[in-house]
């Protein structure tokens, strides 16, 4: 069966532990490249990236790739795409092109031939119809096609949020990144909506991200319902034994937060308290995950070295042996905690900042 080059878009900065989760869930020769993670399997393994991995943002299929250092070697090359893999009769798609050192250096001029090579292969283009993306650099042309549609970090169960909300699939990348692999409990004492927690309690859970929505690959024309539904109907196996715990002094957001785990089916624990009043649960030693405010992200960032000198207390004082993490922006904050630091993680971009993963063994 024909082996087509896979792409993973990923967050800049989780691309190591993408590849690590996509080597674990069989993709065995995956590999970091710039932009995210690329791997090759038949179509049925782009349903099951889609399906199974946590961290990347989009899978992309790359379709075809060739040389174009005129307008007419991109018609060319644009013509001989194979689209009828992807594209039934009046099929609606969206266009987009970038160029990067190459002769052909007008992105504008580039997605008006792929819309005319789109329609001459009987789609129509609409803004909110498929992705279809050209990219040249340095001369050479890539023209993919965006499989999962909407973004994968809609799960398709988490439908309400706080300000300044984390993604699932940032939260599945730093939560890996801190070493968790769903056997151990976790704490997030500032859970917001509860991503860092439901995310923890569907790896523990062994439930696939993307078992509730719908993906752009099941309109495609070589689309096998069955067999996907196959691959869907797979029984989960469970790994986790250690509660998972959220906590925030904010009663919406506890609220909001058990709403979300009960729309994805999972075995959370949500209690409002300040960070104050965290108190260590009754079992092993596992891991604290907290995404706090920045400052930059929610206004001024003064008052806010309270509480994470608050953070850093009690951390100290009532959890020993655990594992810390925390995800900020601002390494005086980091510092204010009093936390024995391990050199932070790589940066990440989320919402336009870069923050970092900052861990600590109590």
């Amino acid at each position: 069966m024909e082996k087509l080059e896979i792409f993973l878009v990923v967050a800049p900065g989780l691309e190591e532990v993408a590849a690590a989760e996509a080597r674990e869930q069989g993709f065995a020769k995956a590999r970091v490249v710039v932009g995210g993670v690329v791997c090759r399997g038949a179509w049925s393994e782009v349903w099951r990236a889609n399906l199974v991995l946590r961290i990347p943002g989009r899978v992309l299929v790359r379709l075809a790739s060739f040389r174009a250092m005129s307008f007419r070697a991109l018609e060319t090359g644009l013509d001989a795409v194979d689209w009828a893999a992807v594209l039934v009769p009046g099929q609606p798609v969206r266009a987009e092109a970038a160029t990067k050192h190459s002769k052909l250096y007008h992105a504008g001029a580039v997605k008006g031939r792929l819309e005319e090579a789109l329609g001459r292969a009987g789609a129509v283009v609409d803004p909110e119809g498929l992705r279809v993306l050209v990219r040249i650099e340095e001369n050479r042309c890539v023209v993919s096609v965006d499989s999962s549609g909407e973004a994968l970090h809609r799960r398709g169960f988490k439908t309400a949020v706080n300000a300044a909300p984390l993604r699932e699939t940032m939260a599945a990348g730093l939560l890996r990144a801190a070493g968790y692999a769903g056997r151990e409990a976790v704490m997030d004492p500032m859970c917001g909506s509860g991503t860092f927690c439901i995310e923890a309690a569907e790896i523990a859970a062994g439930l696939a991200p993307g078992r509730g929505r719908r993906f752009a690959f099941e309109g495609f024309p070589g689309f096998d319902a069955e067999g996907f539904a196959a691959l869907k109907a797979r029984p989960s196996v469970a790994r986790g034994e250690g509660p998972i715990i959220g906590s925030d002094r904010d009663a919406g957001a506890v609220k909001m937060s058990r709403e979300n785990a009960e729309r994805a089916g999972v075995d959370c624990r949500f209690e409002e308290a300040s960070v104050s009043a965290l108190e260590r649960p009754d079992c092993a030693p596992g891991l604290v995950i907290c995404n706090p405010p920045y400052g930059s992200r929610i206004g001024s960032k003064g008052p806010l070295f309270g509480l994470y000198g608050s953070f850093g207390k009690v951390m100290k004082e009532r959890f020993e042996g655990w594992r810390v993490a925390m995800v900020t922006s601002d390494e005086k904050l980091a510092r204010a905690t009093g936390l024995p630091w391990e050199p932070p993680g790589p940066h990440v971009a989320h919402g336009g900042l870069k923050v970092r993963l900052w861990m600590a063994q109590m």
